[in-house]
């Protein structure tokens, strides 16, 4: 084999799940014997066989991988528990494996993803869904770029052609709960449970949180960033679907136009909504030219 065949044929080895156990498997997904692939690439040393050796790698692809997904969806491990969230991480990894650099990026398709996969979340699922929302939107704000915003006088003297854009750092999310404040205690919660329990914590089973009554409602969210922090702001639905269109490169008529279609907003009171919107995502720096 070349250099890129060898490759290949590690990295669909070490990405192979576990076993129950947590042993590399040995047969791969096409049937063939792990032990007679290991032997292809990897030699023996006086301690250890081509299998033992590639064990190792496979077992810590696995342990690096899930451990990454838990510290960046706390909330979600809680509201799940901890053997159904393992379940749920496996399922994910082995459908999306991690194809970056950077463990950043790992579950960034996992909201989508969870959405199709009902059967992984139980009674919870709308919840589970919205919370993954949250939790990757805090992970896109906490690091993602920062541009020279737009002053609110250089705003007011664009016209309907214009085409702008939001930070890279903002996301937005459409929820069928008010969920970040719930997100935020929870990660709280389990700040607090692991520095009292330990490092050991982390071993134990842990069964799905007790939740405060909430109640289903639609949300429109923001997560951005001030500085080193990440804050989330719930937006009026013309907001959003506004911000929503100028994100996707829409001109600055047509993101009004969609703000506002199927509004209540009373069309006399539109001009200053506007005003008042344009003049709060100024002030946070949300607003930016629209990069060539």
């Amino acid at each position: 084999m070349n250099l890129e065949s060898i490759q290949r044929e590690m990295a669909a080895a070490v990405m192979q799940p576990l076993t129950r156990d947590e042993n590399m498997r040995e047969r791969a997904a096409d049937g063939r014997s792990m032990a007679e692939i290991a032997e292809s690439f990897v030699a023996p040393n006086s301690r250890l066989n081509a299998f033992e050796r590639l064990e190792i790698y496979n077992r810590q692809y696995w342990y690096r991988v899930l451990s990454a997904l838990a510290e960046d969806f706390v909330a979600l491990r809680a509201v799940l528990g901890s053997r159904k969230f393992a379940s749920l991480s496996v399922a994910y990894l082995t459908e999306h494996p991690s194809r970056s650099f950077t463990m950043r990026n790992l579950g960034s398709h996992l909201p989508a993803w969870l959405r199709v996969h009902p059967e992984l979340t139980g009674r919870r699922h709308s919840l589970a869904v919205d919370i993954a929302k949250i939790e990757w939107a805090f992970v896109v704000a906490f690091d993602s770029a920062q541009r020279a915003p737009l002053t609110l006088a250089e705003i007011a003297a664009l016209d309907g052609s214009s085409q702008l854009s939001l930070q890279p750092h903002i996301e937005l999310m459409e929820l069928n709960y008010p969920a970040e404040n719930l997100v935020l205690d929870l990660h709280q919660r389990e700040k607090r449970q692991t520095s009292e329990a330990g490092l050991g914590s982390d071993e134990e089973e842990q069964p799905p949180a007790k939740l405060p009554r909430i109640r289903r409602k639609p949300t429109w969210l923001a997560a951005h960033r001030v500085e080193l922090s990440v804050f989330y702001l719930r937006l009026p639905r013309e907001a959003f679907l506004m911000l929503t269109a100028l994100q996707e490169g829409k001109m600055l008529a047509e993101a009004m136009e969609a703000g506002f279609a199927d509004s209540r907003i009373p069309a006399a009171r539109r001009a200053a909504k506007l005003q008042q919107w344009f003049k709060s995502w100024a002030e946070l720096g949300w607003i930016c030219a629209r990069e060539t």
